[in-house]
């Protein structure tokens, strides 16, 4: 069963996660667009199930490619931080409060990989290690991170995630 809760009254609200977003120099931005057919994010009782964020920044894609060809490690471990912090965004449009969050439940992270790139998970580490600095213990989760042959729009990630709240 999904439900989605009455979020009118703090929509807007900013609290103590995004003042540590802040510290970091990060932002959440507006809810990106869905590319096809599905929403960000759905509430399913007390856990909140993102759709695959893609690293837009002001509504492009910094990047395209694959990672090991035309994107390097660094780079894409840095896009993984920009999807987990669009994926905030997407988990705040249904919750209203990022402060609501108990628990960062679980990551997913794919990487379209060039076929000799083996370094998925330190690619994913960019959005499991945003997690860990934001929320602290709070942000520790379950987590698998996937080579893929290609991703939407040629982006070289995208992260989804579960988190918990109250």
């Amino acid at each position: 069963m999904t439900d989605t809760p009455d979020t009118a009254d703090d929509a807007d609200t900013t609290g103590e996660v995004e003042a540590r977003l802040a510290e970091l120099g990060l932002t959440l931005p507006p809810v990106a667009a869905p590319v096809a057919a599905y929403v960000p994010a759905v509430v399913d009782g007390n856990l909140v199930h993102t759709s695959g964020q893609l690293p837009f920044q002001g509504g492009q894609l910094p990047a395209t490619g694959k990672v090991g060809a035309t994107v390097d490690l660094e780079d894409a471990t840095e896009l993984a931080g920009l999807c987990a912090v669009n994926a905030l965004a997407a988990v705040k449009s249904v919750i209203g409060d990022l402060d609501r969050i108990e628990q960062i439940v679980k990551v997913v992270g794919f990487v379209s990989s060039d076929p000799s790139f083996t370094g998925q998970p330190q690619v994913v580490n960019g959005a499991s290690e945003l997690f860990g600095r934001v929320f602290g213990d709070a942000g520790a989760h379950a987590r698998s991170a996937v080579g893929v042959a290609v991703l939407p729009l040629d982006a070289p990630v995208e992260v989804e995630i579960t988190v918990r709240f109250r």
